[in-house]
């Protein structure tokens, strides 16, 4: 399985997708936005998950900060468990997230480990690439 999107995410969603009993992963952009899905998942599939995932992430980090009683909250990742499987969530630093989905039986804590493990790269890879200009793109 590869991922499917403009732009090369495989890197990031192909190991997720090792830890047995994963069945599918999305790169979604923080507000909602699709850059990469495996083949698991068709393109109106995947832009349903990234709508929700965006708007659970949403409705999480308000849940935190109510429960802190402050303004606002981070969180460092979703999980949602229900009769069919679990979905990981995990957010980046740098306004992206990786989401994931596994049947019933597959081992969370591996899940959590591989996608953290690739979150941490992505953040890596978006130090590596530099500053970009003051128009947003990158310098010449």
């Amino acid at each position: 399985m590869t991922s499917r999107a403009a732009g090369d995410t495989a890197w990031v969603l192909e190991p997720v997708l090792e830890v047995p009993h994963v069945v599918a992963a999305a790169l979604l952009t923080r507000d909602g936005l699709v850059t990469g899905y495996t083949d698991a998942l068709s393109q109106p599939s995947a832009e349903r998950v990234a709508a929700i995932t965006s708007t659970v992430q949403g409705a999480c980090r308000t849940a935190a900060a109510a429960f802190a009683d402050t303004d606002q909250a981070e969180i460092r990742q979703v999980v949602i468990e229900s009769d069919h499987g679990y979905v990981l969530i995990v957010p980046t630093d740098h306004g992206t997230c990786v989401a994931a989905y596994g049947d019933p039986e597959v081992r969370l804590d591996l899940l959590a480990h591989r996608v953290h493990s690739q979150v941490a790269r992505l953040g890596e890879k978006a130090m590596a690439a530099g500053p970009r200009g003051a128009d947003g793109g990158t310098p010449a």
